[in-house]
C-alpha cells in the first residue's frame, strides 16, 4: 500500500471544518477592514484627515486641495509641515456649498 493513498488533503471541498474555518476568517479580515476604515486617531476628540486621504474622499487631485487651501475655500490646520484637515470643518464646508448651489438653481 502507498503512503500517499492514506492522506487525505483538508479542503473546503472535502472537509466542513476547513470550510467553516476559512468563512470565519473571511468574516474576521472583513470586520477588522472595517474598524480600520471607521477608526481614525483623533486629536481632543476630532477626526482629522490628511491630504491624501481628503484628496481620496472627494475625487480631486491633492494639487486641487492645495488650491482651495490658497483660496481660503477649505480650512485646514498646519502642525509642522503637515497639513491637517478637521472632518467636521470640510463636513460644514461641503454642506455649506450644497446649500448655496440649490440657493442658486432655484
Amino acid at each position: 500500500m502507498n503512503d500517499n493513498e492514506n492522506i487525505r488533503l483538508l479542503t473546503p471541498e472535502n472537509d466542513m471544518r476547513v470550510r467553516s474555518f476559512f468563512s470565519s476568517l473571511e468574516n474576521l479580515s472583513k470586520k477588522v477592514e472595517k474598524i480600520r476604515k471607521d477608526n481614525k486617531p483623533s486629536l481632543d476628540g476630532e477626526r482629522y484627515y490628511t491630504d491624501k486621504e481628503l484628496a481620496v474622499m472627494l475625487k480631486v487631485s491633492r494639487r486641487s486641495l492645495q488650491d482651495y487651501r490658497n483660496n481660503g475655500i477649505l480650512p485646514y490646520t498646519q502642525i509642522g509641515g503637515r497639513i491637517l484637515y478637521r472632518a467636521s470643518d470640510i463636513e460644514r464646508t461641503l454642506t455649506d456649498g450644497y446649500k448655496e448651489a440649490y440657493r442658486l438653481n432655484r
